[in-house]
């Protein structure tokens, strides 16, 4: 049996399970997928070894680095981590959200007509959105609640004339989602007009953030599309 998992903190949320074992069921696999949620990464190389292959999610797409033996080029100059492969001993990092991502975002927006955007977060997942937006020459800055970093401002600077030069928004914090739905990044809402709103998030399909930028004639996209491509693109990497 090939067995395989995903590893973070608080992962009730995670719809890969359920994908993993139903692609299993319908394609025969005999393969199982587990949800590790390790509270510290003291203990994951022991934990690796019992596994083909393993996702990484928040908070330890960067964290895990330190911990690998090799990178794939891409997830190297992502600075973040999704997907590890084991082979024996050796522990291979790959970053497969900067697929799902791209090709999501390229059925989404007009790449014609958006010019700078906005990431909300500065954690692992906030790294391949910008690495895309790059690969797509828009321009962005990164929004955190902290200070201090490369093309970051806080929330308390934006403003309404910051907002109208941006077309597009991308949600990269888990704020809003599964469990804690009625929560949202504290982006002035009321600035928004027209823009194409992305949220990574998938559960809820709809967050209180997406909703509240749909109410405000905003182009709106969850995470799920993301999520199933990435998936797919691991499971690739696992069995090549």
């Amino acid at each position: 049996m090939i067995r395989l998992g995903l590893i973070g903190q608080k992962l009730s949320h995670s719809f890969s399970k359920s994908f993993f074992s139903k692609k299993f069921e319908d394609e025969g696999i005999n393969a199982a997928y587990d949800l590790l949620e390790l509270e510290k990464l003291e203990n994951f190389r022991e934990i690796s070894m019992k596994y083909s292959g393993l996702n990484v999610t928040i908070p330890y797409k960067s964290q895990i680095i330190p911990l690998l033996d090799n990178l794939d080029p891409a997830a190297k100059e992502v600075g973040a981590v999704n997907t590890i492969k084991i082979e024996g001993i050796e522990l291979t990092g790959y970053n497969t959200d900067v697929i799902g991502f791209e090709y999501s975002l390229l059925h989404f927006i007009d790449t014609s007509k958006v010019k700078k955007a906005l990431i909300l977060g500065t954690g692992g997942a906030s790294k391949a959105v910008a690495f895309v937006l790059s690969k797509l020459n828009i321009d962005h800055l990164f929004i955190s609640r902290k200070t201090g970093g490369q093309n970051v401002i806080t929330y308390s600077e934006i403003e309404q004339g910051l907002l109208n030069t941006c077309q597009l928004i991308v949600n990269a914090t888990p704020l809003g989602m599964y469990p804690n739905t009625e929560q949202a990044p504290a982006l002035p809402i009321d600035y928004l007009n027209g823009q194409w709103v992305y949220d990574l998030i998938y559960n809820p399909l709809e967050t209180k953030f997406l909703k509240e930028a749909s109410q405000r004639n905003c182009k709106i996209k969850n995470g799920l599309e993301m999520l199933h491509i990435q998936a797919e693109e691991s499971y690739k990497i696992w069995t090549q």
